[in-house]
């Protein structure tokens, strides 16, 4: 019976940014699986110094801050506005957004004193400041904010528990272009990103409800969700407009454009550089 990769030796491959294909090789014995591995592990690590050098002597910008700039600047000049709101958040404003103690997601909130946590989700503090700014501004009002939000997640691939947000609000859309609004925007973002080969998929949300997903790569990986309005979540804050919005993750947007295996290699990290691991 053909052998794979063990465990600690798969755990490798995936910080050195092995591929897919390489990843799924199998051998005849151990013998020749330590070897292989002896020998892709050594033309990877020469790979990932190649790339420290280059970024140090290029860019010297993780991808990440690069894609938040690429974007703020695109989104300016389709007519968005940026916002920057605390990362702090009260619990008063996801109990507006349904999520009270009994919400699953409430088990993954990380709580600080005084019934303040570390922001989940963006929407709760663009909700806040649409309330005032819908009743200075004329329609439509388009806005968007990017940060870092917090969820205790299982550690996997797919998933860490800070991660950086691309909130998007265009508020007075018409209803009958919501939908088509809502692809025309995804598809300017994901473009953006590098990501130019995007499904859009029905789903269920644990705070939205019904949501449209972006989902991209044969995985079908989400790298963003939308919903539009009215919408029952808007009653609390008496807002009563029809709306589009669209969540993105900025990792997971980087790492769909670079085919990557593993999400904590392109977010804010004590390990890697850039993508690039640091134990090399």
């Amino acid at each position: 019976m053909p052998l794979a990769w063990t465990d600690s030796q798969l755990r490798r491959l995936k910080e050195l940014g092995a591929t897919a294909a390489d990843l799924q090789q199998t051998f005849e014995n151990q013998a020749a699986r330590r070897s292989d591995f002896q020998n892709l592990e050594k033309s990877l690590v020469k790979l990932q110094r190649q790339h420290l050098s280059k970024y140090f002597s290029t860019h010297r910008r993780p991808a990440l801050q690069r894609l938040e700039i690429q974007l703020s600047d695109l989104l300016i000049q389709a007519g968005f506005a940026q916002v920057s709101t605390p990362i702090i958040m009260s619990r008063g404003l996801l109990e507006k957004m349904s999520i009270d103690s009994n919400h699953p997601l409430n088990k993954q909130i990380f709580w600080l004193p005084d019934d303040k946590c570390l922001r989940p989700m963006l929407a709760p503090h663009l909700y806040y400041m649409l309330v005032d700014l819908l009743r200075i501004c004329p329609r439509p009002v388009r806005i968007f904010e990017i940060g870092p939000c917090f969820r205790k997640e299982s550690q996997g691939s797919q998933h860490a528990s800070e991660f950086t947000m691309l909130n998007l609000v265009e508020m007075g859309t018409t209803e009958n272009t919501r939908t088509t609004r809502i692809h025309e925007l995804g598809s300017l973002i994901t473009k953006a990103a590098g990501v130019t080969e995007v499904e859009y998929e029905a789903e269920t949300s644990e705070v939205y409800g019904d949501t449209m997903d972006i989902v991209t790569g044969r995985d079908k990986l989400e790298v963003a969700s939308a919903a539009m309005g009215p919408h029952p979540l808007d009653q609390p804050w008496r807002i009563h407009e029809s709306w589009i919005g669209i969540g993105f993750g900025l990792e997971r947007l980087i790492m769909a454009a670079h085919q990557g295996q593993n999400l904590a290699r392109f977010g804010r990290s004590l390990s890697y550089l850039d993508g690039i691991r640091l134990n090399i």
